[in-house]
C-alpha cells in the first residue's frame, strides 16, 4: 500500500492544515431542510468523529461530500479544490473514498476479485489496450494482484480471499469495504458507521486498522458512528450535528462533558458515570 503524503504546492507554498472543508452547505428534500448551512473542517492526518441523533443530517452530508447528491448551496473543498459539483468517480479519482453503513460488496464475486475491481483506469477496461497492451497489461495485473494480497494480509482476510464476498460475516464485509478503499491509495476515507453490526472481536480489528492507517500511512478519516465508546477512544476531534447544523466541536473529553451534547445525544450515559 502506498504511503499517503502531502507535497508542497507549486512555488513552495505549504498545503493548508485541513484536507476537507465544508462551507455553509445546505440541502433540502421537498420541505425538509436536511442540511442547514453546515460548516466544518477536517484536518490532515486526524480521525474525526461526526456524531448526532438519527435525522441530524450526517449521512446526507456524506452523500453531498462524495457527490451522490448535489448541494443546494455551499462549497465542499478537498485539498484546495472545489468538488461540490463533481461526479462521484471524479471525487474518487482525487483521493476521497467512502464506505457504507450497509456494505455494498459484489456478493457473487470473490473477496480477491472485489479488491481487483477497484484500481481506476486499468488497461483491461479498454478493448484496444486489452488486445494490444501485452507486457503493460501483464505488469499492471501483477501489480494489482500483489497489492490486493498485501491488503488482504494486512486486514487478516487472506483465508477468505477465494470466498464469495456475499458469504462473509458482517464484520468481515466491513473489513472488505475498508480494503477496497485502500486499493485506491486514498487521501481521506469517510466511514459510515463502521461498528454497526460488528462483533467486538472484529470491531477491535477495525479500530486497530484505522489507527494504524492514520498513524503510519497518513490517511485522514471522517467517520459517522453511534458507538460512543468507540468515538470517544478513537476520534479527535469530534463534531456534533443537530438539525442539519454543527452544534459542537472539540476534543472528545470536552464534547463528552458538554451539557447540551450529554442531554441530547449521549443520553446521559457519561453524565451518570461521572455524577
Amino acid at each position: 500500500m502506498a504511503h499517503t503524503t502531502d507535497s508542497p504546492r507549486p512555488g513552495g507554498e505549504q498545503p493548508a492544515p485541513w484536507l476537507l472543508e465544508v462551507q455553509n452547505l445546505t440541502k433540502s428534500f421537498g420541505g425538509l431542510r436536511a442540511v442547514d448551512h453546515c460548516s466544518f473542517r477536517v484536518e490532515r492526518g486526524t480521525i474525526t468523529g461526526l456524531i448526532g441523533p438519527n435525522g441530524a443530517g450526517k449521512t446526507t452530508v456524506f452523500n453531498l461530500i462524495t457527490g451522490f447528491i448535489a448541494p443546494d448551496s455551499g462549497r465542499i473543498v478537498l485539498d484546495g479544490q472545489d468538488i461540490g459539483r463533481m461526479r462521484p468517480d471524479q471525487i474518487f479519482a482525487r483521493g476521497l473514498c467512502r464506505t457504507f453503513q450497509i456494505p455494498r460488496e459484489h456478493g457473487t464475486m470473490s473477496v480477491l476479485e472485489n479488491l481487483l475491481l477497484v484500481p481506476p483506469n486499468q488497461a483491461g477496461e479498454h478493448w484496444w489496450r486489452a488486445l494490444c497492451g501485452g507486457r503493460q497489461l501483464r505488469n499492471e495485473e501483477a501489480h494489482n494482484l500483489a497489492k490486493a494480497r498485501e491488503v488482504l494480509e494486512y486486514l487478516q482476510l487472506t483465508h477468505v480471499q477465494n470466498e464469495y464476498a456475499g458469504n462473509l460475516s458482517g464484520g468481515q464485509k466491513k473489513l472488505l469495504e475498508l480494503g477496497r478503499t485502500l486499493m485506491a491509495d486514498p487521501k481521506i476515507i469517510l466511514l459510515d458507521e463502521p461498528a454497526a453490526g460488528v462483533n467486538r472481536t472484529l470491531l477491535q480489528s477495525i479500530v486497530s486498522n484505522i489507527r494504524y492507517l492514520s498513524r503510519e500511512r497518513g490517511i485522514t478519516f471522517l467517520l459517522i458512528e453511534h458507538d460512543m465508546n468507540m468515538v470517544m477512544s478513537l476520534c479527535d476531534p469530534v463534531i456534533v450535528m443537530s438539525e442539519g447544523r454543527k452544534l459542537a466541536e472539540g476534543k472528545p473529553e470536552i464534547v463528552r462533558n458538554d451539557k447540551a451534547v450529554l442531554e441530547a445525544y449521549l443520553g446521559g450515559q457519561y453524565a451518570t458515570a461521572e455524577g
